[in-house]
């Protein structure tokens, strides 16, 4: 069992890549259905979610709760959907998500400017100058969304296992490439791989439990054993102890649960 993840730009083939892949191995293809699972789960407009992707990070402002409140809402959805495996995910941060977990294959998929412009114009029956206009700002926004929430730079090759250029290897091609690399022994689920994807997916759901109470909380969670590192006013620590305890044994799978606090004074900014 295995996931892949591959991150693309706009119009640089990835998701026909993505889609070949899934099909040929039989897995499930995911990219825009986390949305819909964020905004079900958490009875946020998928509209506010989509604008929040696309516009970031500017739109954050805006988005009730903030970049900590965003973040977390996404990472429980998409680390949920993830614990099924056997998965193909196109978009953004995918990798970044499921740092330390094992049997993730990590593709970035990228494309010539002119061939994505050609690609633009045929689509969108659309001047040369608009859409490469319109794929430059696409490009932007996406670079300024990855490092805005996750302080990476998604074009660093050093985040992925394949960098696979879309000309003279083909979509096809392509295809070939990942499923044979997919197959490779390090690649496949083990036991404590699939325990260290159960513990980001744990973290991320207390996290997201305690997300209105302490926004800038830290979890951690290892075997149902879950550690919260957290601020608090030395005026409030108690009640605040309790209401992150309770929040958090709420989330099934929760074993324990432990709190270490720094306190804020009164005076402190």
């Amino acid at each position: 069992m295995s996931i892949i993840t591959i991150s693309r730009g706009s119009y640089s083939r990835g998701k026909e890549v993505a889609e070949g892949v899934a099909r040929r191995l039989g897995y499930d293809c995911i990219s825009r259905d986390i949305l819909l699972d964020t905004s079900e789960q958490f009875n946020i407009p998928e509209m506010k979610l989509e604008r929040a992707i696309h516009d970031a990070p500017s739109i954050l402002d805006r988005f009730g709760g903030g970049k900590e409140r965003y973040m977390a809402l996404i990472r429980t959805a998409f680390l949920n959907v993830m614990r099924e495996d056997n998965l193909v995910y196109h978009g953004l941060a995918g990798h970044f998500f499921l740092q330390g977990v094992s049997h993730v294959l990590k593709v970035r998929i990228i494309a010539d400017i002119e061939d994505r412009v050609k690609l633009e114009m045929q689509r969108k029956n659309i001047s040369e100058k608009e859409a490469r206009r319109t794929l430059l700002k696409d490009d932007e926004e996406r670079n300024k969304w990855a490092q805005f929430l996750y302080g990476i730079n998604t074009t660093d090759s050093k985040l992925y296992d394949l960098v696979i250029r879309i000309r003279k290897i083909s979509v096809a091609d392509a295809v070939d490439i990942i499923c044979h690399t997919v197959t490779m022994k390090q690649f496949q689920a083990t036991p404590e791989s699939q325990q260290a994807l159960e513990n980001l997916a744990l973290s991320a759901e207390v996290k997201a439990a305690l997300i209105e109470l302490n926004p800038a909380a830290e979890v951690c969670a290892e075997n149902g054993i879950v550690h919260i590192k957290a601020r608090i006013s030395e005026t409030l620590q108690q009640d605040m102890e309790n209401a992150l305890k309770t929040h958090a044994w709420a989330v099934r799978g929760v074993k324990e649960v432990h709190i270490g606090v720094s306190p804020i004074s009164f005076y402190e900014d």
